[in-house]
């Protein structure tokens, strides 16, 4: 079975679909749990919907050759500065309170009121919305299941890399 040459395209298939359903679960949290996302939980679903991409465009394009490299490195890449961000956002939830960085304003605010490109320093940093741990689930926060998400979809474009290196055309 590891050897079938449609296991990266059924790979990159269940990626995708991983991603979708992560994304799901985070809209379903969102509107039906009503747990509203700070900025780095935003930030977070940008990269889960980046790898998805990418493993939609690979698994549509079906690459040949070096190409077999590309997307799982990109989509590997993708998924290490979304871990990041996840530890940094697991990181906020373990400072105490007196330690905590103060709220911030709204995202519409600040970008109605500063620079794009400053608006997203301080979205990408995180502030005390993001410290307030306001869900659990066998002892991890959202952010937590997010960065195990992340090392999951970061092996799976590792072992799908593995396998670019012993492929022949």
């Amino acid at each position: 079975m590891l050897d079938s040459p449609k296991l990266p395209r059924h790979c990159y298939l269940v990626i995708w679909l991983g991603a979708a359903a992560l994304i799901a679960i985070a809209l379903f949290m969102q509107y039906q749990m009503d747990l509203i996302p700070c900025a780095l939980c935003m930030t977070q679903r940008v990269f889960v919907i980046a790898v998805g991409l990418v493993a939609l465009a690979a698994w549509l394009h079906q690459p040949k050759g070096k190409g077999r490299q590309v997307y799982p490195i990109l989509g590997m890449v993708l998924a290490v500065i979304g871990g990041g961000f996840s530890s940094r956002h697991i990181w906020l939830q373990s400072l105490p309170e007196d330690l905590a960085p103060a709220c911030g304003p709204s995202l519409g605010y600040l970008l109605d009121t500063v620079p794009f490109m400053e608006a997203m320093v301080v979205l990408l940093q995180g502030d005390g919305n993001c410290a307030e741990s306001v869900w659990s689930f066998l002892g991890l926060t959202i952010p937590g299941w997010t960065l195990v998400a992340f090392i999951g979809l970061f092996s799976m474009n590792g072992f799908l890399l593995a396998r670019s290196f012993k492929q022949t055309d």
